[in-house]
């Protein structure tokens, strides 16, 4: 049942991508993405693809971790039982509380430790997913790997994740699904099931560009580490950020900050309406 579970994730994986592009993309990878989720998709028995099809009705995010004995995607606490019968995946397991299925967190994978940027004043707007010091005002990268190692080894620096290889590692893997790069050169690279706390955003600019895919130059680059169970508000903070820096103006006054708190200052000043 391993083998049934792992084409589970990398379909959800093609789902979820699939939706980012619904959003954010015009539309010309729909059919090679369709056509790669309708070949996972017969990959799985019969009895397991009745189960993925009753619970796609209701999301698309229908595989969940078991992540410090809970849920990921709703938090609920695992019996330690029927925790036991996870790790060991000989058959399917269900949440008892959302139905999704589970699977055991992997032993390296990345963690949110949502350490970084407290204070006592309540967040609103990007300031609920970043945070200055999360900000790089000159990359120095020249292509997409160097540049996602930048701002990962910012957010472990910050006690956002617990580490940095694991984060650049699963986003490397996001990205050989489909490149995170949306034109206005704007990239968006991230990792979904980074499970212990919220959502976290880091952003940098580079003013010589970035070789990302050999196909787009990109200056600015958001890297998202995001929980399983805010992957569909993920898509509306995408969404946003898409809204806010497809305007020249917004791309200009990020790319003219000289430093990490004025680098702040224009992101916080350019989403103040599209991300709540």
């Amino acid at each position: 049942m391993k083998s049934q579970i792992n084409i589970l994730r990398q379909l959800q994986e093609l789902v979820l991508t699939r939706d980012e592009h619904h959003q954010t993309g015009d539309g010309s990878h729909l059919d090679s993405l369709n056509d790669s989720i309708a070949a996972m998709q017969e990959k799985l028995e019969p009895q397991v693809a009745a189960l993925y099809a009753r619970l796609y009705k209701k999301s698309h995010v229908v595989i969940s971790a078991m992540s410090n004995g809970c849920c990921a995607a709703c938090g609920m606490q695992v019996p330690i039982a029927q925790g036991q019968q996870v790790r060991i995946a000989q058959h399917i397991v269900a949440c008892s509380n959302c139905g999704r299925i589970l699977f055991a967190d992997d032993a390296d994978a990345v963690r949110n430790v949502s350490a970084g940027a407290k204070d006592d004043e309540p967040k609103t707007g990007i300031s609920r997913f970043s945070a200055e010091e999360l900000m790089i005002v000159d990359l120095k990268s020249d292509d997409r790997v160097a540049a996602i190692s930048e701002l990962a080894a910012a957010m472990e620096a910050g006690k956002f994740i617990d580490n940095a290889d694991n984060l650049v590692s699963a986003a490397m893997d996001r990205e050989s699904v489909l490149s995170t790069a949306m034109g206005d050169g704007i990239a968006f690279p991230h990792a979904r099931g980074v499970e212990g706390g919220g959502l976290t955003l880091a952003m940098g600019v580079s003013e010589k560009g970035i070789d990302w895919d050999g196909e787009n130059t990109v200056n600015i680059v958001f890297l998202s580490a995001i929980p399983v169970a805010v992957s569909a508000f993920y898509l509306r903070l995408m969404s946003g950020l898409m809204q806010t820096f497809t305007k020249a103006a917004n791309r200009d006054a990020v790319m003219a900050a000289k430093d990490s708190a004025a680098l702040w200052k224009a992101l916080c000043k350019a989403t103040r309406t599209s991300v709540k």
